[in-house]
């Protein structure tokens, strides 16, 4: 990899190119600071919902720069027929907006199910315009890998760090090249479990910008998702970054600090 196809990939599906750190709103990072991460930092790929900071400065950048980010969305729980829909236009009314880039339906299996009617609402969406993709995040690998060989979705966001890296041998490989999906990392830092000294280990711990680093490495993802406390959080990370992809040897030392924080 380059150091601008590390930094920055063109997204299938969607067709358009962001930096590959994504940003999320939910873990305190205000408005000044969500603001300065689009207009200053060069992010564009955000995942933010009602229950989340930065409504006001969301709209704002969306209606100045609207091909300048990509606004990932769902409803928190999404249990009962029409769920979707009616989050949809909600949302779509709420920021002044004419399409959801990627509408989700999120925690498959633990708070919202994948049936058949769920996945025919989420395509009648997409084929009605309102939305331009559609996905879901989930942590049952096995399942995420039939998801990936078959499936309507457009996007998978999955858990994949260096304590959990099943994806690789369950996930990965069942992406096909005929039918592009997304790929969006999440948990990077394992809850933070990865930032801290673990027991039974001696040497150094990672970094949030090597976690990032981590899942930024695979050539299968696309994006990795942040949740900065503060602006200054979110330019450590990106300075982290700059260190680009992983060598051999930071991958193999990740990789035994990863299965000693698993257990």
């Amino acid at each position: 990899m380059t150091d601008d196809t590390f930094l920055h990939c063109d997204l299938p599906v969607l067709g358009r190119r962001v930096h590959r750190l994504g940003l999320s709103c939910g873990m305190g990072i205000d408005g000044a600071g969500i603001d300065a991460a689009l207009a200053e930092r060069g992010l564009g790929f955000v995942f933010w919902t009602p229950r989340q900071k930065g409504e006001a400065t969301l709209k704002t950048a969306l209606k100045r720069d609207r091909d300048g980010v990509v606004l990932m969305t769902g409803p928190t729980v999404a249990h009962w027929p029409g769920a979707l829909t009616r989050y949809t236009d909600a949302t779509l009314k709420r920021l002044g907006i004419d399409q959801i880039d990627v509408l989700m339906t999120f925690w498959v299996g633990v708070t919202s199910s994948l049936n058949e009617r769920r996945l025919e609402e989420l395509v009648a969406l997409r084929d009605s315009g309102k939305v331009r993709a559609i996905g879901c995040s989930i942590h049952d690998r096995v399942r995420a890998g039939q998801l990936a060989a078959d499936s309507p979705l457009d996007l998978l966001m999955i858990r994949y760090n260096a304590a959990h890296p099943g994806a690789e041998r369950d996930i990965f490989p069942q992406l096909r090249a005929d039918r592009p999906r997304m790929v969006l990392a999440y948990t990077a830092t394992r809850w933070r479990k990865l930032l801290k000294p673990a027991k039974g280990w001696s040497g150094p711990v990672m970094t949030a910008a090597d976690c990032y680093r981590f899942c930024l490495s695979n050539p299968h993802v696309h994006a990795v998702l942040g949740a900065p406390k503060s602006l200054a959080e979110l330019d450590d990370n990106l300075a982290g970054l700059q260190r680009g992809p992983l060598s051999p040897e930071e991958d193999a030392w990740m990789r035994d600090f990863g299965r000693v924080v698993h257990g």
